[in-house]
């Protein structure tokens, strides 16, 4: 499944994470990248153990992770470290798949989801397309600023080269409490209907109480402990 959310709308905040990304310093993308991954990697990093960094990670991650969307579509249990990348001059990220594993010792996870903020005005550079395959399906995406895509971590996808201006991102990884991406996806459809439901029935409807034991019981038969 992959879904794109406008995760943060509002203009202010908008920009002050823009002005929080040019005190950023960078260094050569390749750091962070696995190593078949390095080898297609052409991008900067930003350094996020600096107090800009730091800054910055404290300002998108709740933006990111406390998202109402996320939390019904991936079920987070934990997630990485946010990492931001800057693309210019035919820098490009190409087809790859993401390390199964991240991190060390308690900070390790299993990587279910993937995701990727959107950081700039989309007409400001050529190319930079995220480009994913599922099943069957190849999708291109480039959306606005604030904009957020999850993809499934297990699937090809690649950057395309930025030709001309700069692309600005942050990405990272989630583990969910149910791994299966199936079991997530019927929960997450079974969510929305009960958000559709609860408009036009009245809150302590026997409709919305069976969804919400329906719900409450996949859970307890699918969460990993």
């Amino acid at each position: 499944m992959i879904l794109s959310i406008e995760a943060i709308s509002d203009a202010e905040t908008l920009a002050e994470i823009s002005s929080a990304i040019e005190k950023l310093e960078w260094q050569d993308g390749r750091a962070t990248a696995g190593k078949v991954a390095a080898r297609v990697k052409d991008n900067e990093q930003a350094v996020m153990a600096s107090a800009a960094g730091r800054a910055l990670s404290k300002m998108l991650t709740p933006l990111i992770m406390d998202n109402t969307v996320v939390q019904a579509a991936v079920r987070p249990r934990r997630h990485s470290n946010l990492l931001v990348s800057k693309t210019q001059g035919g820098g490009h990220y190409g087809a790859h798949v993401d390390n199964a594993m991240m991190g060390k010792g308690d900070a390790r996870i299993r990587t279910d989801v993937s995701f990727t903020l959107f950081l700039g005005d989309p007409a400001d550079y050529e190319g930079g397309e995220l480009v994913v395959q599922t099943a069957g399906m190849t999708q291109s995406i480039k959306e606005a600023s604030g904009h957020l895509i999850l993809y499934p971590s297990n699937s090809i996808h690649e950057v395309t080269p930025v030709t001309s201006g700069t692309r600005i991102v942050a990405v990272g990884w989630i583990e969910s409490l149910i791994r299966n991406e199936a079991q997530r996806e019927l929960l997450f459809d079974m969510q929305n209907t009960r958000a559709s439901l609860s408009a036009k029935l009245p809150a302590d409807a026997p409709e919305l109480l069976m969804i919400d034991k329906s719900i409450a019981n996949l859970m307890r038969m699918w969460v990993e402990s």
